[in-house]
């Protein structure tokens, strides 16, 4: 459980930087492409963190929607150049708060929070 306890805060930690550097929102986010360059970074890091998770973790929570996550990840890598920022806008906007919410009751259940 070690592996995943470090996987788990790591993506913990991605979301809040996500969240922290599209605070000022979608104009800025569009406008911004050091911003930009921030927030696929950090969801690349979440995905890949995901990834990493033992089997058996991602089994107990199966509301986590982990093969999409984990096909985000293989797109970021190896298709960088066809990903729409409106795409990632609408990840950072409506997929992100509830996997933020998964994450944190996970960490809590674990006693990790």
């Amino acid at each position: 459980m070690k592996g995943d306890q470090l996987y788990l805060i790591h993506i913990k930690e991605s979301i809040e930087r996500v969240i922290m550097y599209t605070e000022e929102g979608k104009d800025v986010f569009f406008a911004d492409i050091k911003t930009q360059d921030a927030v696929m970074r950090n969801l690349q890091i979440l995905a890949e963190s995901t990834q990493r998770l033992s089997d058996s973790l991602k089994g107990r929570y199966p509301e986590v929607d982990w093969r999409n996550i984990s096909g985000f990840r293989n797109v970021a890598v190896h298709e960088y150049l066809s990903i729409d920022l409106k795409m990632i806008w609408d990840i950072v906007e409506q997929d992100l708060p509830v996997l933020e919410e998964q994450i944190e009751a996970i960490l809590i259940e674990l006693d990790l929070s």
